[in-house]
């Protein structure tokens, strides 16, 4: 026999294959990625497509608050951390349109008869989606500083910024796997655009919240997405408009708190769903 030493698979810790198992369904999915380039290029190619539209197709009519001389750079700059919260927003229907792809393909049962980590299936999804999310936003940011947009807060509060965007991103991804897993089949996940829509359209992503009639304002000011849009701006030492709430006066605060409360409900949530498709 060869000098070559084995470590028997009974030497390895539960942690060990949770992590393994888990690392796997990232190697899964990011190579689905690679083989269908046209998707990744779809996924990754709406944000700037966006970007672009609302930057300079309105842009030119939009004014950043602040009074009447603000010019469409001022409101290109106000924009951005807007734009970035959005394509974090809506990255939880490409969750969920995966995750119930998976299950309806009959993946999701494949694995369940596999000898591996229940953990590793929802844990892989999350993992891999994070991944992607800091590629868009990668890409999003090198559109916007060819757009003239500028982070002037410094290099913490620039990563702080982005940190709290991947914060969102990350709280919204267990969103996504719940609803993959409740929705029967993949053209049910299109509908989920429906409720993406307004809730971006209603917060302080495109234009302050004291623009809008006062119940809807206060609707957009809570609005978890304003929280973020609002602590972005301030880190990223863009305009911040606030109309003096509490809400908005302690954006940076919520920012945080909205995601980890959308997290210690929709993560159990979503584990509790996975696990009852087993009975």
């Amino acid at each position: 026999m060869s000098g070559t030493t084995l470590t028997p698979a009974t030497g390895r810790g539960r942690a060990y294959w949770a992590v393994a198992d888990s690392w796997n369904i990232v190697r899964r999915s990011l190579t689905h990625y690679r083989r269908k380039p046209v998707y990744i290029a779809w996924q990754l190619g709406f944000p700037i497509v966006s970007v672009l539209l609302y930057g300079y197709v309105f842009g030119g009519a939009m004014k950043a608050p602040g009074g009447g001389g603000g010019t469409a750079d001022d409101y290109r700059n106000y924009l951005m951390p807007g734009m970035f919260v959005t394509t974090m927003a809506f990255g939880f229907m490409n969750t969920a349109t995966t995750v119930v792809t998976d299950a309806s393909k009959g993946v999701t049962d494949r694995f369940r008869s596999m000898p591996m980590a229940s953990s590793a299936v929802v844990t892989g999804r999350g993992v891999t989606d994070l991944l992607i999310a800091c590629a868009e936003l990668a890409i999003l940011a090198a559109t916007a500083l060819a757009m003239g947009w500028r982070a002037g807060g410094g290099a913490a509060a620039t990563a702080g910024g982005f940190g709290l965007l991947l914060l969102l991103r990350f709280a919204l991804i267990w969103v996504g796997v719940w609803l993959g897993l409740l929705l029967p089949d993949p053209e049910a996940a299109g509908s989920l655009f429906a409720v993406a829509f307004p809730l971006t359209m209603i917060s302080s992503i495109f234009v302050p919240t004291s623009t809008m009639p006062g119940w809807l304002g206060t609707v957009a000011a809570w609005n978890p997405l304003s929280s973020t849009a609002s602590a972005a701006r301030d880190l990223f030492g863009n305009e911040v408009a606030s109309d003096g709430s509490w809400i908005q006066e302690h954006a940076l605060l919520m920012a945080v708190v909205w995601p980890l409360a959308i997290t210690a409900v929709c993560l159990p949530l979503a584990v509790r769903r996975f696990r009852a498709l087993c009975r």
